[in-house]
This record gives structure tokens, C-alpha cells and sequence, in this order.
């Protein structure tokens, strides 16, 4: 019944009809767009993405920044500090250099102090950092070839899941770093 009187009400006044005619046509296009807007963004991330893992994997030379070339190799390969608090602190100075360098910002850190310092020397710390992808691996090899002799024990690295254009080119990296500390050096 209601079916029947909206389709007399529309034999009767053509505009209603025309009018409700271009409000879907309309109410089309505008799904039309977005949907189209959204395919361009997806195919965008994925050709972000696949650089991204072409450049780990080795498949494409990467862009190392030249500060990276002239890796300091001098010094103590030990940690230096009279406590382990302070060899913790060396610790986190020296990767938030690298991480810096690296044209990234450090977000948290902590240093894993425990009973077994004492015994093995190994001081160990966890950084949350944001890096670009070109600058990731200018940093690794920063953490690794430098004095004091650092050793990466865990690395994860994300893509963040903001839609923003700023989001979308820093990864997000957890490192757990560590290096010997000798007591009393």
C-alpha cells in the first residue's frame, strides 16, 4: 500500500520524481569516488610497503646516509662506567646517538639490570624508537660496528597503523641492545 501511493505521488509531481532520481545518481557517484579514493590508497601503501621489504631483503640498494660510512672504530670495546648504573647509562647514551644520527627519536628506553650483571658482565637495554625506513639501516650497522662492541639481541620493526602521511613513513623499532661491562674499569 505504501509502495502504491509513492508511485502515485510520483506520476503526479515529476520534479519530487526528478529530484529523487539525481539524489541517487549522486548518492552513486559518491560511493563511486570513495571507493575509488580507497584503492589508489591501498595500492600507494603496498608500493611503500614492498620497497620497504625490497630494500631488507637486499633486493634494492639501500640508502645509507654518508655519516654512516665513517664508522668510529676506536676505543674500548667494553662498556665503561664504575657501577653497572652507569655502564647502563653509557649504554643508553651510545644507541640513542645512533638513533639520533639515524635521523630517528627515541620514545622510551630502559636498562635490564638484574643479579646476573654481577656474574656474566652483560648489561642489556630496550629502546623504543621511531626510524625512517632508509635510515634503518644506517642505524643497525652504527649500533653494531662502533665501540664500544655492541650486540643486538632483539629487533622489531612495524609499519604504524595511522592513516596519516607522517605515519606512514616511520617504523616503529624495538631493540634490546647489549654489551659487556667489566666491573670496575
Amino acid at each position: 500500500m505504501a509502495g502504491a501511493s509513492l508511485s502515485q505521488t510520483l506520476r503526479r509531481s515529476p520534479l519530487i520524481a526528478a529530484t529523487l532520481y539525481v539524489a541517487a545518481i549522486m548518492l552513486l557517484i559518491g560511493v563511486a569516488w570513495s571507493m575509488t579514493l580507497s584503492v589508489l590508497d591501498s595500492r600507494s601503501e603496498l608500493r611503500r610497503t614492498s620497497a620497504v621489504l625490497d630494500e631488507m631483503a637486499g633486493r634494492k640498494a639501500p640508502v645509507t646516509p654518508p655519516a654512516f660510512a665513517d664508522a668510529d672504530v676506536t676505543g674500548s670495546p667494553f662498556l665503561q662506567g664504575q657501577t653497572v648504573t652507569v655502564a647502563g647509562a653509557s649504554l643508553l647514551q651510545r644507541v640513542a646517538a645512533s638513533v639520533l644520527k639515524a635521523g630517528g627519536t627515541v620514545q622510551s628506553s630502559q636498562v635490564d639490570i638484574n643479579g646476573q650483571v654481577q656474574k656474566s658482565g652483560m648489561v642489556s637495554a630496550t629502546i623504543n624508537c621511531e626510524v625512517d625506513p632508509a635510515g634503518l639501516q644506517g642505524l643497525l650497522y652504527d649500533i653494531e660496528a662502533k665501540m664500544p662492541f655492541l650486540f643486538l639481541e632483539q629487533f622489531d620493526a612495524q609499519l604504524p597503523q595511522g592513516n596519516g602521511p607522517g605515519d606512514a613513513r616511520r617504523l616503529r623499532v624495538v631493540l634490546n641492545v647489549s654489551g659487556q661491562w667489566l666491573p670496575g674499569k
